[in-house]
């Protein structure tokens, strides 16, 4: 058996491996349209390759994926997030879970995977040919030939197509011309660009526990907020541009959010929390007493937000002045205009439709020897692993060829 695996990235050499593993004797070549695989796992993480999340059980899991987490509740059934760390360390490549769940290589470096998938490629004789894209392909007699950019073509008895996230339809044209449903493209994951407000000027601030809410819609999310010099950024804002992606995209990425600093939208316990300082430190100065612990230079930029002087007394604080900073704590509100996407780390909302997959073997339903895997897919997780566990688990459900 003759395979090819259109895509050099993460799910393209998943899906080499584990063929090799399931059929020995397969031929089976990699075809990178660039010249250089595993471009993306090499800058993910921050040059350490989020390989994955640690979260316990197939719900919490599912519920990362703005798109796609109906059916990769089923595909979780057959590998999931545990089983893809047992498979690399069983492979020996070492992980570590963070505190935050995020899964890395024990060596704090994406090398170590890059080298672990050449070294397993090569032993197994998996073909890597690099600078040799695929323009279009063609199907009979259940041979699916693949024809390159460079005018040659070559058949194969199974094609796996992994060439990841296409920033623009045009990308995809092909696989539609095969007759696959696509999804309009449009970014996710990306930050805030907040170009007429002056929260900018505490760039570096981190809030550990932040509630972001997009004005006008259901989407709301929370954890760590960073505060950058061009905007927002941190997870609860790259969550929120996930499951916002298609509406923040047709709003033309202009839009206000809310932002609460304490994690909670209600005033009347945030109410209870400064009366309660106001009791426990009356004389001391507002500067000095930050309500959640929040952070030194965001605590001053919210009170002169609020026009409060940091060196009264708590206890000079009126009715109306602490109604005032209560409503800025927990319902701060920002315009965006404009967003920030980190080009190496590109992640898309949209791709090959779930409809024109047969989501139990990866294959598609219009072409019988054809399979997908990875971010091809109309399949996108938010920060922390999740979008390599998407390429992981389908990857391998695609490798079965079934």
């Amino acid at each position: 058996m003759k395979v090819a695996i259109v895509g050099g990235g993460a799910a393209g050499f998943f899906a080499a491996i584990n063929v090799k593993d399931n059929f020995p004797n397969a031929t089976v070549i990699i075809f990178e349209k660039s010249q250089k695989v595993l471009s993306k796992v090499k800058v993910s993480g921050g040059g350490r390759c989020n390989v994955t999340n640690g979260c316990d059980g197939i719900k919490e899991l599912s519920a990362a994926y703005p798109r796609g987490a109906n059916q990769l509740k089923k595909l979780f059934g057959t590998f999931n997030n545990h089983q893809t760390m047992t498979w690399f360390q069983d492979r020996g490549v070492p992980l570590v879970i963070q505190e935050d769940g995020c899964v890395f290589p024990t060596s704090q470096s994406s090398q170590s995977i890059i080298d672990f998938f050449l070294k397993d490629a090569e032993s197994k004789s998996v073909k890597i040919v690099k600078g040799r894209g695929v323009e279009n392909i063609h199907v009979s007699h259940d041979v699916v030939t693949l024809h390159f950019i460079d005018g040659s073509s070559e058949g194969f008895d199974k094609t796996i197509i992994t060439t990841g996230g296409s920033p623009k339809r045009s990308g995809l044209n092909w696989l539609e011309k095969l007759g696959h449903k696509i999804v309009d493209p449009v970014p996710s994951l990306f930050t805030f660009n907040m170009p007429n407000e002056d929260v900018t000027d505490l760039m570096g601030v981190v809030v550990e526990k932040a509630l972001v809410r997009i004005q006008g819609t259901n989407i709301r999310t929370d954890g760590p907020l960073l505060i950058t010099h061009w905007g927002m950024s941190g997870p609860a804002v790259l969550k929120a541009s996930a499951f916002g992606a298609r509406i923040l995209s047709e709003l033309d990425y202009k839009f206000s959010i809310q932002i609460s600093w304490v994690n909670t939208i209600n005033e009347a316990d945030v109410l209870k929390e400064i009366n309660k300082i106001i009791r426990e430190f009356p004389n001391r100065l507002l500067s000095n007493v930050r309500p959640y612990y929040i952070p030194e230079r965001l605590w001053h930029y919210m009170l002169r937000r609020c026009g409060v002087s940091d060196l009264i007394k708590w206890t000079q604080l009126g009715d109306k002045t602490k109604n005032k900073l209560v409503h800025v704590l927990t319902n701060d509100q920002y315009s965006v205009v404009g967003k920030t996407t980190f080009k190496e780390e590109f992640v898309t909302c949209g791709g090959v439709s779930l409809e024109s997959v047969d989501v139990k073997s990866m294959r598609s339903k219009s072409c019988n020897n054809i399979y997908f895997a990875g971010e091809v897919l109309d399949i996108d997780g938010i920060t922390g692993g999740f979008n390599f566990q998407a390429a992981w688990t389908t990857a391998y459900i695609a490798s079965k060829l079934s």
